[in-house]
């Protein structure tokens, strides 16, 4: 059920408002300003890594005007290999047919590829929509995310069906520009919460938060 009075029409039309809001604002930032803002999330994100020290990460590589920049696998795969855990792993998503996310090794020594959506992806072999679940540290985008920890994505379900499949002990982290912890993001049934944003301004945060 919605978290909302009219129900689940109601939620997923505040959903899309949100979501047409937030992606015009994300269009119109200056270059010079969405380059500032990824190295500041990507500062916040190496704490975490340099804390945790997770054996395996998976992430994603950022498109456009998404928070964390293009080059976040490769800032990722430098952050782990300061924290002395002997052959940490990136795993990065490869979109299904359906919209579901298998996952590949990243290792940095071949480029990725173009695939559909603008997206790129590993070329190396497939390990199954399950290996996310084995992950200690889960990076996911977001277009919005509310002081619960419930997050907004794009509308395909991808993220939510990952996070799905991960424990409910596993760090799971949404990267955000300023402005995107919102104070309610409607949620339904098949929305999982993250436990962690990364803000440009504010940094690394917990959820809930206060």
């Amino acid at each position: 059920m919605s978290d909302l009075p009219n129900g689940a029409n109601a939620a997923r039309r505040c959903k899309t408002d949100i979501r047409i809001n937030v992606l015009a604002r994300r269009r119109s930032l200056p270059a010079t300003l969405r380059s500032t803002a990824a190295g500041r999330v990507q500062a916040g994100l190496a704490d975490l890594v340099r804390q945790h020290r997770p054996r395996t990460v998976t992430a994603y590589v950022p498109v456009g005007s998404e928070p964390g920049g293009p080059d976040l696998p490769e800032f990722l795969l430098a952050a782990l290999a300061t924290t002395g855990v002997s052959r940490p792993r990136l795993l990065l998503p490869v979109l299904c047919p359906d919209l579901d996310l298998d996952w590949a090794e990243y290792a940095g020594s071949e480029p990725l590829v173009a695939a559909g959506r603008g997206l790129r992806e590993p070329a190396g072999p497939r390990l199954g929509p399950a290996a996310v679940g084995a992950a200690d540290l889960v990076v996911v985008p977001a277009v919005a995310v509310d002081r619960r920890g419930f997050r907004l994505g794009r509308g395909g379900g991808s993220y939510d069906r990952a996070l799905a499949r991960v424990a409910p002990a596993t760090l799971t982290v949404a990267l955000l520009h300023d402005g995107e912890l919102l104070d309610l993001v409607p949620a339904e049934e098949h929305d999982r919460p993250v436990r962690v944003v990364i803000t440009p301004g504010d940094g690394v945060r917990a959820l809930p938060a206060d």
